[in-house]
């Protein structure tokens, strides 16, 4: 079981609960900084799991996925899964969100893909983990809300590998909006945590994100 943080709403009153996974080189501080501290939903429970050495799996984005690639992405997702299981014990019948950025977002695709189930979720900045060439898992999503963003600056992850994962999203029936960034290196911009916010807000609420119906 991962190291977990948490923050937000009392489990006992809150609406929602969220699991946020951190990047490459990052802890749950940075994401309780970074994207919970701007958060402005009320009554949302944050759950925060800590990678062992601050990283998730040793690979960089769109690198062929290798044997050992896939067994350390097999084990970040089981401490995804335990985070899972503990945001929901901690908040029992409450619609679950799930939010990554950089190699955290890349978890999000790959979890969701790999039959982890959320009510919502926020992939920023992330793509799916292995070359375009490899054949990679598509789970049925169908109308699960994702919100996804990328900075057309980003270093790290490129639109096209970006764009391929909200292909993946779309083709398996997820109902996404997407935004790419102009200018935007890597990091968490403030129209981005506007939309997420809007986002839990709708989930929180029950009602329909993007403004559009179920």
């Amino acid at each position: 079981m991962a190291e977990l943080v948490t923050s937000g709403a009392d489990p006992a009153t809150a609406r929602a609960v969220a699991v946020v996974l951190h990047g490459r080189g990052q802890t749950p501080g940075y994401m309780l900084e970074a994207v919970v501290s701007r958060l402005s939903t009320p009554d949302l429970h944050c759950v925060l799991p800590a990678a062992p050495g601050e990283g998730w799996y040793d690979a960089k984005a769109v690198e062929a996925l290798s044997a050992d690639t896939e067994t350390q992405l097999i084990a970040a997702l089981d401490l995804v899964a335990g985070a899972e299981a503990a945001a929901r014990a901690a908040c029992s019948g409450k619609p679950l969100i799930l939010i990554g950025f950089s190699q955290g977002a890349c978890l999000v695709i790959e979890h969701l893909m790999r039959g982890g189930q959320a009510d919502a979720a926020a992939m920023l900045t992330g793509c799916r983990v292995g070359a375009a060439t490899d054949d990679l898992p598509r789970a049925e999503l169908s109308g699960l809300p994702v919100y996804c963003t990328n900075g057309d600056a980003d270093p790290w992850i490129p639109t096209w590998a970006f764009q391929k994962a909200v292909a993946d999203f779309i083709t398996a029936g997820a109902r996404v909006r997407s935004d790419v960034l102009p200018g935007r290196a890597h990091e968490i911009a403030a129209p981005e945590i506007a939309a997420l916010d809007a986002l839990c807000a709708a989930i929180a609420d029950g009602t329909a994100p993007f403004g559009d119906s179920p």
